[in-house]
């Protein structure tokens, strides 16, 4: 099917505020990527701590982000992606359902964790998500490290010849079957990276974008990135890609999204795209938790030395 879901995509991190999602400093950080030209925000996603919120709160986010979007982008990009992914194939059409409702522009659907179901059991599970989302692009999203859980190459070929998975958010690292995924899936069926810091050999490779957790902060850079890559010009995304090696690296020595979010609230206050300000996004929801001396350390190191961070810092929570 057509699709534009490409480019430089966004895994959002989701601001908490006293135990409950706080709704304006969303609608800040949808405003900044559309300024920096991030091409997706991805909702309800690992970064966003989908995770830890009720089912209520995951409707409500992707309700309110869905009437921000077709008033304040009026179709244009950035694209809207709702995370709808569960270990329950009920759970994860309802969810997809209601996604589809609210008009998204494609969902995005980890394979089922803790469970581990066989690959047939996967077929099944995604069947019935792409039957539920009635022709709106479907991503599964292969993330071992998360699941428990290895798509293997022929259960996603299997997958891409469903006329709605379009592609695939790939976190698994083996860019063995990364390779083989593009080069025998059909043409228009879409790789997309889910490790920040593989999107430039992924890329190499064919793959046609990113889900990023580091466009959190650095969502020009991204997307720069992203668009040097698409346009053959590797050398120069190179140089991109080495400039924030490092502080990607760190943005991943606790578990995500503990470390971008502290980033982000260390940046609070500061210029962001669009003439606006980095705003602070709160707290974690247990059993997230502040980051450790040695690690906070490192990551205010990494900041600084690509310029990340304002003269004077703002108190991590």
């Amino acid at each position: 099917m057509k699709h534009s879901i490409t480019g430089s995509m966004v895994a959002l991190v989701t601001p908490m505020r006293e135990g409950a999602i706080d709704y304006p400093t969303l609608e800040k950080l949808y405003r900044i990527h559309a300024a920096a030209g991030t091409d997706a925000v991805v909702i309800c996603g690992t970064t966003g701590e989908s995770a830890t919120m009720t089912h209520d709160e995951h409707r409500e986010i992707i309700a309110h982000a869905a009437t921000f979007f077709r008033s304040e982008f009026q179709g244009n990009k950035p694209l809207l992606i709702a995370g709808t992914g569960s270990n329950s194939t009920h759970e994860a059409v309802s969810l997809t359902e209601f996604a589809v409702e609210q008009g998204v522009a494609a969902v995005l659907v980890i394979t089922p964790y803790y469970n581990k179901p066989t690959p047939h059991g996967q077929i099944l599970h995604y069947g019935e998500v792409a039957r539920a989302a009635a022709g709106v692009p479907v991503i599964p999203y292969n993330v071992p490290g998360r699941t428990g859980l290895k798509m293997t190459l022929e259960t996603v070929l299997e997958l891409a010849e469903v006329d709605n998975i379009i592609g695939i958010k790939e976190a698994s690292g083996d860019m063995g079957l990364i390779s083989e995924i593009i080069r025998r899936a059909p043409r228009d069926f879409v790789v997309l990276s889910g490790e920040d810091n593989l999107t430039l050999p992924m890329m190499a490779l064919g793959a046609k974008g990113v889900i990023s957790v580091s466009a959190n902060i650095v969502p020009v850079e991204i997307k720069q990135m992203i668009d040097l890559c698409l346009a053959d010009s590797l050398a120069e995304a190179q140089k991109i890609h080495h400039r924030y090696f490092q502080l990607t690296e760190a943005l991943f020595c606790e578990t995500n999204p503990i470390p971008v979010k502290t980033a982000m609230n260390l940046m609070a206050g500061s210029p962001a795209p669009g003439s606006q300000v980095w705003p602070d996004a709160g707290e974690f929801r247990m059993p997230l938790c502040e980051m450790r001396p040695g690690t906070l350390e490192r990551l205010r190191r990494e900041m600084k030395t690509v310029q990340l961070l304002p003269e004077k810092e703002v108190a991590v929570r």
